[in-house]
């Protein structure tokens, strides 16, 4: 059974998010504060966490859920699913690129997220894929072990940055557009989120390219989407 940190100031909210998710078959353990939510999510070691971006930031202790999202990535790379008001559109850019995997905006359908939930672990517990590994140059993709290297050194990816990479890689020189893209590595593309995919880009780009402003493995196609570049000797 899947273990889900749900964190969010508003206990109406986390409450109905729990109740949601239990009735879906998850195990949920709820926190109402950021350094709650650290403390849980390194006792319980949660397969997934739904956090809420607007947590109070008020105090000396206090974290709100960007803080809480620095924190989590520093120690591991468990996927997180914000929960974001819609005119917090900078905050949400900036958990996108602190390695949130995905976003759902207040006032939100519990089906919706449940879903939402249910793609992320999908993907992270796959385990049919093909088997053999990826050799594009210097980078090596092993998509049984769900694991990335460049020139030999593991990368620290998140479950959406390491299927987007996936699916490029096995690609080479086909041009995705961000709906598609974002149906192959969420099993859902929602009309409004396509643009998440140009944070998340710009995120693998940083991280895999040796100048991130001039790549050469992740092209931009204007007008049209992403390719991965053919014919790299390293």
């Amino acid at each position: 059974m899947s273990v889900i940190l749900v964190v969010d100031d508003e206990q109406r909210i986390a409450h109905l998010v729990r109740d949601y998710l239990q009735a879906a078959g998850y195990q949920v353990f709820t926190a109402y504060d950021g350094p709650t939510a650290l403390a849980q999510f390194r006792h319980e070691h949660p397969d997934l966490v739904v956090l809420d971006l607007n947590l109070p930031g008020d105090g000396s202790r206090a974290m709100d859920g960007l803080d809480v999202t620095r924190a989590i990535r520093r120690e591991a790379q468990t996927p997180i699913i914000m929960l974001t008001a819609r005119v917090e559109e900078t905050d949400r850019i900036i958990g996108l690129e602190l390695g949130a995997d995905d976003y759902v905006t207040k006032p939100f359908s519990p089906r919706e997220l449940v879903a939402r939930v249910r793609a992320v672990l999908r993907r992270t517990s796959s385990v049919e894929a093909t088997t053999t590994p990826i050799q594009i140059g210097a980078l090596t993709l092993d998509p049984d072990k769900r694991l990335a290297y460049q020139e030999g050194q593991a990368l620290s990816l998140t479950t959406t940055e390491f299927d987007l990479l996936l699916v490029l890689a096995s690609n080479p020189g086909r041009v995705f557009g961000r709906m598609e893209l974002l149906d192959r590595v969420q099993g859902v593309a929602y009309e409004g989120y396509e643009r998440t995919v140009d944070v998340h880009i710009k995120n693998l780009r940083k991280k895999i390219e040796a100048d991130p402003r001039h790549p050469r493995h992740i092209l931009t196609v204007y007008g049209a989407g992403y390719r991965f570049a053919e014919g790299l000797d390293g």
